[in-house]
Order: structure tokens, then C-alpha cells, then sequence
């Protein structure tokens, strides 16, 4: 089972350039990062991980840069964002973004995307809450369409684009996207439609979930098996043994929002997970 991480970088932890090297030199899989373009400082909206909002998610660094950067540094290391708020971006300039980012790190690139719990934070990007989940299937449309390989244009509910000439590619085609979330018949209805699979935070109560999501998969006429990445784990040998059983092939492990020296202590505490 391949072994990523996750971590809040912000203006105040370990740097990426520093991060990257010492996961590719460990043998870990993967890096991904999550996103906030911003919080509003007067918020009615409830952090779902509790109150008060922990200091990080107000730092954070912008994923494709910060995941640029560990392109840059590394040949194996596998780059995601754990999530994108894709109703928070325009559709083509996020496109290019992704293409950019995989054409130069030679496929490495996993798009995780995600609704957002954040209902001030999407309203400033003009999102209409009640829409945000048409708006992400709309763009991820037009996203693939700009993705393709002969110039096409797509006309949707909430955007459009004339047949285009839009380079780089992504290096391996469309690359692979997961959509996150939480467990429920029209999550993973979605799921079997929209995306290649789900990152599912935590990873709690796969044994009852993996079932429905495969015969939603089926329904879907989709063929193969969809990804299944448990996310932002907190690990244990039991849990990971736990995910083996389940047939998962990748989980991704969370880091603390640290400096260096936490980072390397961490990372040297889940070498014994590789």
C-alpha cells in the first residue's frame, strides 16, 4: 500500500522545497495540500472540525505553487491537493494550472476536489451555496474538455468555452480525480459519474461504505474498481492493517502543521509504515 501525506503548509511550517526532498529521500509516495483561499474573520458558518478554527487554515500556502515547488525538486514524489474548492475557481485559468503541473512533473499530478464547508469563504468567490455541487460537476466538464486532445468546446449550466487550442496537456490525459466527502447515496452517485474514485477524510467506516459505492460504480456502468484513498489518517498499525484488508491501495497520512524539527520527527515515526 503506496504511503502519502498531507499537511497544512503555511507561512509558518516547514517549507516545501524542505518537505518534499525529505519525503521523496523516505520513500513516502505522495504529497498532498489542501486549500483556503482565505477566511473571513466574521463567519457564521460552523468549523466542522470544532471551534475555534485552528490557526493554520487561515495560512495557508496556494497548493499549485507550493506543489510546484516539490515538482521541482523531486522525480518520484506523487502531487495532489487534498482538496480543490473548484467552485472557487474560474474553470480555464484552474485548467491550465493542472495541465501546467502535470505536464511538468510528468504525470504526477491527482486532483482531489471537494465542496467546501465554508459558506462566507465561497460566497466572496460568488458561489451560490445551494448550487456549489452542479457548479463543481459544470466545471469539471469544461476542465476535461480543455484537457482533450483535439480542440472542443462545451456549453453548460454555469459556464462555456469555445473549441480551443489549450496547451500544455496534462501529461498522462485527464489526470485522476477523487472527490471528497462525506459518505451518502448522492456522494458516491456522484462519485461513479464525475470523478475516478473518493478520498474519504479519515477513513472511518469503509467495511460499510466500500459496498455501496462499488454497486453505485456498477450502476454507473463504470468498468474496473474506483480509487479509494483515506485521507488526513491519523495512523496506527491496526488501521493501516485494516486498509490492506479492504484491498485500498493508498492512504494518505497527516502531518502536523509544524516546523522542521516536528516534520522530521513525525516522518521519522512513520517510516515504520513504509
Amino acid at each position: 500500500m503506496r504511503i502519502a501525506t498531507t499537511i497544512f503548509l503555511t507561512d509558518e511550517t516547514i517549507r516545501p522545497v524542505r518537505l518534499a526532498h525529505e519525503l521523496e529521500q523516505r520513500g513516502f509516495d505522495g504529497l498532498y495540500l489542501p486549500e483556503h483561499t482565505h477566511i473571513p474573520a466574521s463567519r457564521d458558518t460552523p468549523a466542522p472540525m470544532g471551534e475555534p478554527l485552528p490557526r493554520e487554515y487561515g495560512r495557508t500556502l496556494d497548493p499549485f505553487i507550493a506543489l510546484g515547488q516539490a515538482a521541482a525538486v523531486t522525480e518520484r514524489l506523487r502531487l495532489g491537493t487534498g482538496i480543490t474548492l473548484v467552485a472557487q475557481h474560474d474553470p480555464i485559468d484552474l485548467a491550465k494550472q493542472i495541465a501546467t503541473l502535470d505536464h511538468l512533473s510528468g504525470g504526477r499530478f491527482t486532483l482531489g476536489v471537494g465542496y467546501g464547508w465554508n459558506v462566507e469563504e465561497a460566497a466572496d468567490h460568488g458561489v451560490e451555496w445551494a448550487t456549489r455541487r452542479a457548479l463543481v460537476r459544470d466545471r469539471l466538464a469544461l476542465m476535461r474538455t480543455l484537457w482533450a486532445d483535439e480542440p472542443t468546446a462545451y456549453e453548460g449550466p454555469f459556464g462555456s468555452v469555445r473549441a480551443s487550442l489549450a496547451h500544455p496537456k496534462p501529461a498522462g490525459g485527464a489526470p485522476r480525480v477523487l472527490l471528497g466527502g462525506t459518505a451518502g447515496p448522492k456522494l458516491l452517485a456522484e462519485i461513479a459519474a464525475t470523478a475516478d474514485g473518493w478520498l474519504p477524510i479519515g477513513g472511518g467506516g469503509l467495511s460499510e461504505t466500500l459496498p455501496a459505492l462499488r454497486r453505485a460504480w456498477e450502476d454507473a456502468g463504470r468498468a474496473g474498481e474506483p480509487a479509494v484513498v483515506p485521507y488526513a489518517v491519523r495512523p496506527t498499525p491496526g488501521k493501516l492493517s485494516h486498509y490492506r484488508d479492504l484491498g485500498l491501495r493508498e492512504v494518505v497520512l497527516q502531518l502536523p502543521p509544524a516546523g522542521e524539527a516536528e516534520i522530521l520527527r513525525t516522518l521519522d515515526d512513520y517510516a515504520q509504515y513504509l
